[in-house]
C-alpha cells in the first residue's frame, strides 16, 4: 500500500474516532469520495491496524443506528426552516 494512502487511512480513522463523524462528513473534510472513505475504514484499515479498525467500526455502527434520526431532522428543517426548532 502506498505511503500516502496509508497516511490518509490513519488520518481519516483518527478523525472519525475523535469527532464521531459520518462517512459523508469525513469525505467532505478530506476531499475524497464517500466510497473511498468507506473502503479506507472498512478494508484498508484492517490491514494497517486492527484495533483502530474496531474503534472506527463502533463509531460507524452508532452512526448507522442514528441515521434515521438525522434524516428526519433534515427533512423537518427543509420544510420548517432552521429557526423552527428554537420554539420546540
Amino acid at each position: 500500500m502506498n505511503i500516502y494512502i496509508e497516511s490518509r487511512v490513519l488520518d481519516i480513522a483518527d478523525y472519525i474516532i475523535e469527532t464521531g463523524a459520518t462517512v459523508r462528513a469525513a469525505a467532505g473534510v478530506f476531499g475524497v469520495s464517500k466510497s473511498t472513505v468507506h473502503k479506507d475504514v472498512t478494508e484498508r484499515l484492517k490491514q494497517i491496524n486492527k484495533a483502530l479498525a474496531e474503534q472506527v467500526a463502533a463509531v460507524l455502527e452508532i452512526n448507522r443506528e442514528e441515521r434515521h434520526i438525522r434524516g428526519g431532522r433534515a427533512t423537518y428543517l427543509k420544510y420548517h426552516g432552521g429557526d423552527a426548532l428554537k420554539g420546540a
